[in-house]
């Protein structure tokens, strides 16, 4: 695995929402989740119609994304654009989520 220098940025994390943030209020659908590690955005992935987790990483820089639905045990830093383990160091999901694919 490639080092990653934003290590030191992932946070523990509430999740913002049960499902992609921007999503949720648009009506429209996810394929799999990711919560940012530093603020606790959800979006949903790059093979989801609106990308909307890659955006919010576009909009703040935050560089640690958590797969989230169910948490997966992995992280992935945008910048240095390598696969990190997390280990036991996952976000729960508070309550269901819906799914719809």
């Amino acid at each position: 695995m490639d080092e990653c220098s934003h290590t030191r940025v992932i946070n523990t994390v509430t999740p913002s929402a049960r499902g992609c943030e921007e999503c949720l209020k648009t009506g429209s659908w996810w394929l799999h989740l990711r919560v940012c590690r530093t603020c606790g955005h959800v979006g949903c992935c790059d093979q989801s119609p609106n990308k909307h987790a890659t955006a919010h990483y576009h909009a703040t820089h935050h560089p640690i994304i958590e797969g989230y639905d169910p948490p997966e045990g992995w992280g992935w830093c945008y910048v240095d654009e390598v696969f990190l383990d997390l280990g036991d160091n996952v976000t729960p999901q508070d309550g269901p989520i819906p799914r719809y694919y």
